[in-house]
């Protein structure tokens, strides 16, 4: 039998409706009606959040790595109805619905064996020195502990593993701290059958009921409460700039500001070395094309911008792109809203003389082809708007004079997820010219690879200097994003009796 929403909120173990709804707008499929977010919503499930923290946050490591364990378990009995509903929802091939739902129990999963470990915990101590002169030192011990109740934001472009269930979920449950996720009302049915899972997980591991809280749809105003709300004490956001920069301010605005972490996407400049456009021009153009339109390019990490020497070798490798992007097919874009947004970015390059358009696409609705287009490093470094993400399949080649023009071109990028080298043994000292800039630019840097996609593992960062991300020492994958909701704290000449609850 096909799975069915309800259609309500998760509110510390209850399902709650509500008067206002609002209609999904799935690619295919039904239509469902899901209540709308209110603010009384917002404050009912922050103040059971903090509630639940005193429980939680002492829960021994071991109990709450059962309980990431068990939402994982739960999430892959729901397997099939998860993928039916993404699908109809996002309009995602099942083959990519399933990977990233095995991409999300996998980070619950990993989590789950990071806080078994302990290291996370970064202990520190500084044994007592009583006889020390002129002065004694105390016993010092440093422990990483909770920071409180995180309000996570649903991403439209990723359903499961940046939403409900999703890393940041994942990371500040492993903390110790309980979330409140604000679902994305592009794939409301998707959220509501993974928030039935967390809620199967709290009962089965006896945690408090607090721990999780799911706020379907909603108005501005629901957001706003939900990042000004004086019980929560961070949040996880990926999304737009616009819309990121919004809630960033509102943090910061509150009389206890607080971190946003928001990852905001960026255009992922690839750099192509000489001797490697000499030597492999025309397959480096194909497999940019691949990546440029993996999921209709609908990915923070999709590399939006070419640098490339001019000259027959970049001739080569601008006609191989093209050839390939004129061999894909329309793609279905998460939302219109998303479709319509791509137009509109894609409009910004048609208007600009300096822009010498090499595929153009014309689409309606949903669908959304590939686009190509060509300028210049003085151009591009004169108009701000061709370094703005355009979210979809649109690629902008960079033509420079040499690698002189090519590192001014890249101290003029702004901060950036990712940004990539194609190189050979013999570009290697103009990569070690541009490396310098790119590691200040980017919280990724790859080598002859292309950065659609994010492996979950202890070195990845996701993240970078803004506006890639509004906090550069962060990543939103990966166990080192625990540590974006813990806090470091001292305990001088603590008794032993108290020490062991520290550490549990």
């Amino acid at each position: 039998m096909t799975w069915q929403p309800n259609g309500k909120h998760l509110i510390a173990g209850e399902w709650v409706g509500g008067s206002a709804t609002f209609r999904s707008e799935p690619s295919s499929g039904p239509a469902h009606d899901f209540a709308v977010g209110t603010v009384d919503l917002v404050n009912r499930a922050c103040e059971a959040a903090e509630e639940a923290f005193w429980t939680y946050s002492a829960t021994p490591r071991a109990a709450r790595a059962a309980f990431l364990d068990a939402i994982a378990d739960e999430i892959e009995k729901r397997g099939p109805a998860i993928t039916e509903i993404g699908t109809q929802e996002s309009g995602l091939p099942a083959a990519r619905l399933e990977g990233e739902r095995g991409r999300t129990t996998g980070q619950l999963r990993l989590f789950a064996s990071h806080i078994r470990d302990g290291a996370y915990l970064d202990l520190r101590h500084d044994a007592a020195l009583p006889d020390r002169q002129p002065l004694p030192r105390p016993d010092l011990r440093m422990v990483q502990q909770p920071i409180g109740p995180v309000a996570v934001f649903g991403a439209s472009n990723f359903p499961l593993a940046f939403s409900t269930a999703g890393g940041d979920t994942a990371a500040a449950l492993a903390a110790g701290c309980p979330v409140v996720v604000k679902g994305h009302s592009a794939h409301p049915g998707t959220g509501e059958i993974v928030a039935e899972a967390i809620l199967a997980a709290i009962e089965s591991c006896d945690m408090p009921r607090g721990v999780f809280s799911l706020i379907q749809g909603g108005r501005r105003d629901v957001g706003t409460a939900l990042v000004q709300h004086p019980l929560i004490k961070a949040v996880g956001f990926t999304g737009s700039l616009a819309g990121g920069r919004a809630l960033f301010d509102l943090c910061a605005q509150r009389p206890e500001p607080i971190p946003f972490f928001g990852e905001l996407g960026s255009v992922n400049p690839m750099f192509l070395l000489p001797e490697a456009v000499k030597a492999r021009g025309a397959q480096i153009g194909q497999g940019w094309a691949g990546s440029l339109t993996m999921g209709a390019g609908q990915f923070c990490t999709n590399p939006g911008i070419a640098v490339v020497a001019r000259g027959a070798e970049g001739d080569a490798f601008v006609a191989a792109a093209r050839e390939a992007l004129e061999k894909v097919a329309p793609q279905t874009m998460l939302t219109d809203g998303i479709a319509e947004a791509y137009r509109k970015g894609k409009s910004r390059f048609d208007t600009r003389n300096a822009v010498r358009p090499l595929l153009t696409n014309d689409d309606d609705g949903r669908q959304a082809s590939p686009n190509l287009y060509e300028t210049d490093a003085d151009t591009y470094l004169q108009d701000h708007a061709l370094g703005e993400e355009v979210f979809g399949p649109l690629g902008l080649v960079v033509r420079v004079s040499g690698p002189d023009e090519m590192e001014v071109l890249a101290k003029g990028f702004e901060g950036q997820l990712t940004a990539t080298l194609h190189m050979d043994q013999g570009d290697t000292a103009t990569a070690r010219r541009l490396l310098p800039i790119l590691q200040r630019k980017a919280g990724r840097v790859l080598v002859n690879g292309f950065p659609t996609g994010v492996e979950v593992a202890d070195s990845i960062v996701h993240g970078g200097p803004y506006p890639a991300s509004t906090n550069f020492g962060a990543t939103s994958v990966g166990t080192l994003s625990i540590r974006r909701f813990l806090r470091p704290v001292c305990y001088q000449n603590l008794p032993d009796g108290l020490l062991d609850a520290l550490t549990a």
